[in-house]
């Protein structure tokens, strides 16, 4: 149901004729077929329909959000146990993704698919499910440390997935334009051409580069909840993610409960984290702009990372004492040591020359380097070149990996390196970048080398022999996305990329 508590559920027949044609085309609608060889024994068609049924449904919610701002939802619970819904969702996780503390796995869960759905959705209609706790897992950052990842279990996986959905019909009315992280649609690229169109359009001369501190592992539990029930107050919504947010973590075989803070790594973190930054920073900072900026303001926001820009240092400085003081009242916190305001943009260089301050500073974000530079034609504008310390960690990575692959044959390394370019090419292949490109293919190339002449005391593996493996196995470096401007105007259709 809707705000309205109408029922919008809709059943699909599943051998419906086609309309619009004659009676001896409809036929073929119910004509009974035999299977062609070597399809598999679930069909594409029923997937297809789940999809489009659970879209319908969505579309439904996303209209009455749109229309009504205040609207508060009281009856979207049987969207998620919908056996349609579940079916599409699971249909849509990684078939080869890590177990979580049962270990079942895709595969196995999928053997008796139509049995698990049907008991996984009675126990969600009558509200005996339980939510398991997360494995915990760690990844390795770039700058050594450690970030905790959760691994919840395939059903929960599976629930949150699909409530992720359904929340998000009436989010992404909400959520405002400067916000990209884990939206449909929007991409880390997006995000990259905002900024940099940002700081062209606007007359931006501060930015403040900023780092919320484990803002995953700070979020207030009760505040999340409270600025959810501004929506929805269908309270088995609300009680299905208090079970998830009160799982806790396994980890060394002891249940640890998490007081605060929602794991990376489940499916519906993403959306509660957008949801808490959206009433914690996104619709301050707009007011904020709106009513006590003196100059032009933007902002672009990606998960936990954001860029503000600013007209006059004042308003730089004003807003972040503000941030902070607002933050700590949240449960949050910047990093000191990464929160800096930086003098940047279109008179950054004649400015700091004029001082005697040398070139103007730099600030990362998603990735790149964000640096001023000028045109062939004198023309102030923004470059962007990978972060050193990512490329430093990729290629340490990519040594390790080198190592475990030391006897398999020359044509599986190279086919493997060339999965492994392609894909760093398709991420840092922005204009201006090439440098960076290349520079990736040599130090990759060096590692294959000393890889190659590790396999014997005799090598015979020179420079020579390997320039045409390179040309064999690695793709050139390439540019695969266009300057900000022209795909941010596509996107946007002239409107403000930073509204």
């Amino acid at each position: 149901m809707n705000g309205d508590g109408k029922s919008d559920r809709s059943i699909v027949p599943k051998n419906s004729p086609n309309k619009g044609r004659d009676a001896s085309r409809s036929a073929e609608g119910v004509e009974e077929r035999d299977r062609a060889n070597g399809n598999s024994g679930q069909q594409t068609r029923h997937r297809a329909q789940d999809r489009a049924c659970l879209q319908q449904a969505l579309d439904r919610v996303r209209q009455a959000a749109k229309k009504d701002r205040k609207l508060q939802f009281t009856t979207l619970w049987h969207h998620v146990y919908e056996v349609d819904h579940l079916r599409a969702s699971f249909y849509a996780l990684k078939r080869k993704g890590v177990s979580g503390v049962d270990g079942v796995t895709w595969q196995a869960y999928a053997e008796r698919l139509e049995d698990n759905l049907q008991d996984l959705s009675e126990r969600l209609r009558c509200g005996a499910y339980r939510a398991k706790p997360v494995k915990r897992a760690y990844i390795q950052k770039p700058d050594g440390r450690q970030r905790p990842l959760g691994v919840p279990t395939l059903e929960d996986k599976l629930v949150q997935r699909t409530t992720a959905q359904v929340l998000s019909s009436v989010y992404e009315t909400d959520f405002l334009g400067f916000s990209y992280g884990f939206r449909p649609g929007r991409s880390q690229h997006n995000a990259l051409d905002a900024v940099s169109v940002g700081i062209h359009q606007k007359k931006v001369s501060w930015v403040l580069d900023a780092d919320v501190c484990g803002f995953f592992d700070a979020i207030d539990h009760d505040r999340l909840v409270e600025f959810i029930e501004r929506r929805i107050a269908d309270q088995r919504v609300i009680r299905h993610i208090k079970k998830w947010l009160n799982a806790g973590v396994m980890e060394d075989g002891k249940r640890r409960r998490m007081e605060c803070g929602t794991p990376q790594g489940g499916s519906i973190s993403p959306l509660l984290a957008n949801i808490y930054l959206h009433y914690v920073l996104d619709v301050w900072t707009h007011d904020w702009r709106k009513t006590q900026a003196q100059g032009d303001v933007m902002i672009v926001r990606y998960a936990d990372d954001f860029i503000v820009g600013f007209q006059h240092r004042a308003d730089g400085e004003r807003f972040l004492a503000e941030l902070k003081e607002h933050f700590r009242f949240f449960g949050l916190e910047l990093h000191e040591g990464k929160t800096r305001l930086i003098e940047f943009g279109r008179f950054a260089a004649e400015n700091r020359r004029g001082r005697g301050d040398g070139k103007p500073e730099t600030f990362d974000f998603l990735g790149f380097t964000h640096y001023c530079g000028t045109s062939r034609k004198g023309r102030f504008i923004i470059k962007r070149k990978t972060v050193r310390r990512k490329l430093t960690a990729k290629l340490k990575q990519m040594k390790r990996e080198l190592r475990k692959r030391l006897h398999d044959s020359i044509p599986e390394v190279g086919k493997w390196l060339r999965q492994v370019v392609t894909g760093h090419d398709r991420y840092y292949g922005v204009p201006g970048n090439i440098k960076s490109l290349k520079s990736f293919r040599f130090w990759l190339a060096r590692l294959w080398l000393r890889s190659l002449r590790r396999r014997s005391q005799k090598h015979r593996t020179t420079w020579v022999r390997m320039m045409r493996l390179m040309s064999r196995w690695f793709p050139p470096a390439r540019i695969y996305h266009p300057y900000p401007s022209q795909r941010l105007c596509v996107n946007t259709g002239g409107r403000s990329p930073v509204r």
